[in-house]
């Protein structure tokens, strides 16, 4: 996983490499190495050439045409080593878009290094492969992740049904609530499902506006079962969740805060960053979220913080990538897409979500940065 972020690093700046090249109507700055050089180069020496056995012919009485023949010749050979140093990474090239078509994204350009425009072509090439790959990669982790997450409440639900059609479960109330606990299960798992396909195919919209911070997290926490209505204090409850003893502490200040950002994609953070911290609290424990204001005007800052186990620190670049359940606060039964959601939601606006240092349990950070012209 480490290398990860490295090659991620590289690839990021590959393609501000390109955007500058763009941006400046594509011309390169001169270099001696590129393309255009040595065609240059190889026309001058191939002339200097030429001239100077004429030259040599016209002072030694030689036959013209013992000249004209040593002046193809030498200029042959020149043109010959020009053209073997340009096509041969052509040939390498064909030979990796070949295998990238046949669905082989693991080839590489290896003449990347060149300082030439060959050498941007061959970078560009790579890091389409890597692109390629990274996608293959993602595609296959998402059907074998989603098949397993699929698998489990079917099952279940299966077992259930196959009970009460044998006889050995009768159809009562205990079963049918279970049988749409993992209906329901289902039904989160395919929304979420769908809320990923509408970030993939970047087709949520950003609809941002000015709005008083403390009711609407109040607002959230309330449709979230997770508290009842209180203005200031300890807010409780458990709502949705198994869990009925851990307690919310709403902490906005100053108290007429207000904030821009779009109030459904901040929802699905809220909620989102609740959830874990619920889920990993420990008994009778509580929740913080705490709200200040930013910097730039309508600019927000945004803690959740639990008195779980907390993450450790190698872990904590790991935890907004999908399915991923964080082995260290241990399994939950959750579908591991929650913060991979909030991230989108988050950077959707331009702001940052990230694992802050807390001396105790776990401190997720949100910054939003609001917008120039919100009202103060």
């Amino acid at each position: 996983m480490s290398g990860r972020p490295a090659r991620q690093q590289r690839q990021r700046q590959q393609r501000q490499r390109q955007q500058q090249q763009r941006s400046s109507g594509g011309l390169r700055p001169f270099s001696p190495f590129s393309i255009k050089t040595k065609l240059g180069t190889l026309v001058v020496v191939s002339v200097f050439i030429t001239t100077g056995l004429l030259l040599v012919a016209l002072r030694t009485d030689t036959e013209l045409r013992f000249i004209t023949v040593f002046s193809v010749i030498a200029s042959m050979l020149i043109t010959q080593f020009v053209a073997h140093s340009l096509t041969a990474p052509l040939d390498d090239m064909t030979t990796v878009a070949r295998a990238i078509s046949h669905g082989d994204y693991t080839r590489r350009v290896r003449e990347a290094g060149r300082r030439d425009e060959l050498g941007d072509l061959a970078s560009t090439i790579n890091l389409m492969a890597d692109d390629l790959e990274a996608v293959d990669r993602h595609r296959k982790e998402l059907v074998a992740n989603v098949s397993h997450e699929l698998r489990t409440p079917i099952a279940a639900l299966r077992a259930v049904l196959e009970n009460v059609v044998d006889g050995v479960s009768a159809a009562d109330p205990e079963t049918m609530r279970t049988m749409l606990k993992q209906t329901e299960r289902l039904g989160r798992l395919v929304e979420t499902l769908l809320d990923l396909s509408r970030v993939d195919n970047g087709v949520v919209p950003l609809r941002a506006r000015r709005f008083e911070v403390w009711p609407y997290l109040s607002g959230v926490l309330k449709e979230s079962g997770l508290a009842a209505a209180g203005r200031p204090g300890l807010l409780s409850g458990s709502g949705g969740h198994t869990r009925n003893d851990v307690h919310l502490h709403l902490d906005v200040f100053p108290s007429e805060l207000w904030a821009y950002a779009d109030a459904e994609r901040l929802h699905q953070v809220v909620a989102n960053l609740i959830d874990n911290a619920v889920k990993h609290s420990p008994p009778h424990g509580r929740v913080t979220v705490r709200a200040r204001a930013g910097d730039a005007p309508g600019s927000l800052a945004l803690e959740v913080v639990d008195e779980g186990p907390g993450i450790p620190e190698a872990e904590r670049h790991r935890v907004f990538e999908r399915f991923n359940r964080g082995s260290a606060r241990g399994g939950d039964g959750g579908t591991g897409l929650g913060l991979a959601i909030a991230r989108w939601a988050v950077e959707l606006h331009g702001g940052r979500i990230a694992v802050a240092e807390s001396s105790r349990g776990c401190r997720m950070l949100v910054t939003l940065p609001g917008s120039s012209q919100a009202p103060c």
